[in-house]
């Protein structure tokens, strides 16, 4: 493909994304407009955000490229993803009722209201949201580099740009419609490259012979298969941006839908990363980077407006994700790290957003893997998180002295397991660190709850059943 035809392509659609947000920008009245949509999202842009930030830089890069190297395991990032929005829709979609704006806000609730809790925890958030930003932009750029043959540096610049300017433009409701437009397109036209793919392989039993000779490059044990779907889905569970869903919602009742609705979708498409996979190893096993998988085979296999169409879309995947996180980050720095008393309006969160992107544009040069810097970005940031929103959902016991040493214990286990080169706390045997991390968070807040003094309850919050 023509570089400048894609970059072209690439102009013109950012052009439309932007036309969106500024469209979209003019309902868009104050703050928890910019933020949180009016609280008044039904559940078909719900899904529709939900599906594309699903079936975004994980899949299109990640797990298309894990499944290049693993084969059928490919499918384990889909499955995680499933298993996570299923989870978080029955256990969390109440939260909705109690008008929540950001993920600090609800942690912090469970354990009275502690402001060191609210404090710590939104930091945390703000480095998670960061880290999948950062992910974001690495996918993205990665895929607009190869594809585009520019330079790795300019490509990230690009990214970053292409959706800061529409998110900061238009906002939660720009993300919103521009993720199920995204949604729609990507969604099927995974499908039909999938489709596509399997013809040009030569069928279902090349598939089959080529899947078993991806597993032998790099065999996985069950353990490590089991701690990458645990990882993604403690990811989806503890993500501030699936959290933003919840709380911009219009009920208890369309959250739970909407996310019941995504999980099955993304469980049934789980297949379909791994498969384009496989494909691409099928036709070249020789790939430098494997996270290549997916632009290289839609340049391979699919016609060439077809093919320009799903590119756009996958790369698009990538910045609707990374809109999402962004302004799940922009909420929680705006509402709980600033004065939370002063409220600057549109101003103050575009300013933020500005911040939140460059950061984690600077991020995006830790890792060239997508996988790995997701797995251990969740494992490290975000276990503890898990562990405060579960035990403290579920279990009155739990204290604000519990909640910081969740979140300390899950931090700090992910980093041993990390730095452990062998034995059974190493990351070879665990594949990553997510079960030790977890394992120690939850273990660490139920102890210590146990021995500080029995909080009151007078002022948390009550769920309905929803």
């Amino acid at each position: 493909m023509n570089a400048s035809v894609f970059l072209g392509a690439f102009g013109l659609y950012i052009t439309f994304l932007i036309a969106i947000g500024w469209f979209t920008s003019r309902r868009t009245s104050g703050e928890d407009d910019f933020l949180l949509a009016g609280r008044s999202l039904p559940v078909f842009l719900t899904i529709g955000t939900t599906v594309a930030t699903m079936v975004g830089t994980g899949s299109s890069m990640g797990a298309v490229g894990f499944g290049y190297a693993n084969g059928w395991a490919g499918a384990l990032y889909g499955i995680g993803g499933a298993v996570g929005i299923l989870l978080l829709g029955l256990l969390f979609a109440p939260a909705r009722a109690q008008g929540f704006a950001t993920m600090s806000e609800e942690l912090a609730s469970y354990v009275n209201d502690h402001p060191l809790v609210k404090k710590v925890v939104a930091v945390l958030i703000l480095i998670a949201c960061l880290g999948w930003l950062g992910a974001h932009i690495l996918g993205g750029s990665l895929y607009l580099a190869w594809i585009a043959g520019i330079d790795l540096q300019v490509a990230k610049l690009l990214v970053a740009a292409g959706f800061g300017i529409f998110v900061i433009v238009g906002g939660y409701h720009a993300v919103v419609w521009t993720d199920t437009l995204q949604a729609l397109v990507l969604f099927f036209g995974f499908l039909l490259m999938a489709a596509f793919a399997v013809h040009a392989v030569g069928g279902w039993e090349v598939i089959v012979e080529t899947s078993r000779s991806a597993e032998r490059v790099q065999p996985m044990g069950l353990l490590p298969a089991i701690s990458l779907a645990a990882v993604i889905a403690v990811g989806v569970l503890a993500t501030p941006s699936f959290r933003q869903r919840i709380y911009s919602a219009r009920s208890v009742k369309s959250v739970r839908k909407s996310f019941y609705i995504s999980g099955g979708l993304y469980l049934l498409f789980s297949l379909v990363p791994a498969i384009i996979g496989i494909c691409a190893f099928a036709l070249d096993p020789q790939l430098d980077n494997r996270n290549y998988a997916f632009p290289y085979l839609a340049l391979e296999v699919l016609p060439l407006g077809i093919g320009v169409l799903v590119l756009l879309a996958g790369l698009s995947a990538t910045m609707s994700s990374a809109s999402s996180d962004a302004i799940a980050g922009v909420s929680v720095l705006v509402r709980d790290l600033s004065n939370p008393h002063r409220r600057e309006g549109l101003t103050q969160s575009r300013i933020g957003l500005l911040v939140v992107i460059s950061v984690a544009l600077g991020m995006a040069l830790l890792s060239d893997d997508l996988i790995g810097y997701i797995s251990k970005m969740i494992s490290t940031v975000m276990a503890g998180l898990f562990a405060c929103g579960l035990l403290g959902r579920f279990w009155p016991r739990y204290c604000w002295q519990g909640a910081l040493a969740s979140l300390l214990a899950g931090s700090a286990t992910s980093l041993l397991v990390m730095l452990t080169t062998e034995g059974l706390l190493s990351e070879s045997y665990w594949g990553n660190p997510i079960i030790p991390a977890v394992s120690a968070a939850l273990l660490t807040g139920i102890l210590v709850s146990l021995v500080s003094p029995q909080p009151a309850t007078d002022s948390a919050p009550t769920f309905d059943a929803g």
